[in-house]
C-alpha cells in the first residue's frame, strides 16, 4: 500500500447503520475463526464478535472509531465504558481481571478507564501506522473524561501486543480463560 494513501484517510466516530454494518464485515474477514492459523501468525486476529445492535449500545456510550477511504470502512478501535462489564458474557473474566491487575501501584479500576478494542485494520491498509491514529482518534474524543485504556490480547496473538507496546501500552497482569491466556494491556492516555 502506498504509503501517500495515508493522507485520503480519514478518522471519526462511526455514525450510521452502514458504519456498523462494515465494522462487522470488516470483523468477520478478521476473526480468529475465519482465518488459519497461519494467518492468524502472520497477521493477527480479533476475538469477540459483535453486532450492529451491540455496536450501537457502545458507540451511545463512547465513541466507536473508524478509518474511512472512498467512504469505506478500512479500520475500527471499537470501545467500551465500565459500565457494560455484565452486558458481554464472554469479557466478563477480562472485567474481573481488571479488579485485580495493578499500574502504577494502583488497581485498574481505581482509575477512571474505558476499554479499548477490538481494533482491527483492512489487511490492505496495514503498515500505515492506522492502529496507532485510531487509538490516538479514540483518546482524543474522549478526552479528559478517561485516565487510562485497558485491553486484553491474546497471548499467542504476538502481532498485536508488539504493535500495542510499539505505541506505548504496558502489560499489567494475565490471566486464563476458557478461551486461551490473556495479557491486560495498559496505555496512559493522560497528557495526551
Amino acid at each position: 500500500m502506498n504509503k501517500d494513501i495515508s493522507a485520503l484517510i480519514t478518522f471519526q466516530a462511526a455514525t450510521t447503520i452502514e458504519h456498523f454494518e462494515q465494522i462487522i464485515a470488516l470483523q468477520n474477514q478478521n476473526l480468529y475463526k475465519s482465518l488459519t492459523a497461519e494467518e492468524q501468525d502472520q497477521q493477527g486476529f480479533v476475538f469477540a464478535e459483535h453486532t450492529v445492535e451491540l455496536l450501537q449500545q457502545m458507540a451511545s456510550q463512547i465513541p466507536q472509531v473508524i478509518a474511512l477511504h472512498q467512504n469505506k470502512v478500512i479500520g475500527y478501535n471499537l470501545a467500551m465504558t465500565a459500565a457494560m462489564e455484565k452486558q458481554l458474557p464472554s469479557l466478563e473474566p477480562m472485567f474481573r481481571e481488571f479488579h485485580k491487575s495493578q499500574y502504577q501501584g494502583k488497581v485498574l479500576t481505581a482509575y477512571k478507564f474505558f476499554v479499548g478494542g477490538q481494533v482491527c485494520v483492512d489487511k490492505n491498509f496495514r503498515g500505515l501506522g492506522l492502529l496507532s491514529k485510531l487509538y490516538n482518534a479514540t483518546a482524543n474524543l474522549v478526552g479528559d473524561d478517561y485516565e487510562l485504556c485497558i485491553t486484553e490480547i491474546a497471548v499467542r496473538n504476538i502481532n498485536s501486543l508488539k504493535v500495542h507496546q510499539k505505541m506505548g501500552f504496558e502489560i499489567a497482569g494475565t490471566h486464563r480463560d476458557e478461551f486461551g491466556d490473556w495479557y491486560v494491556v495498559v496505555w496512559d492516555i493522560r497528557g495526551l
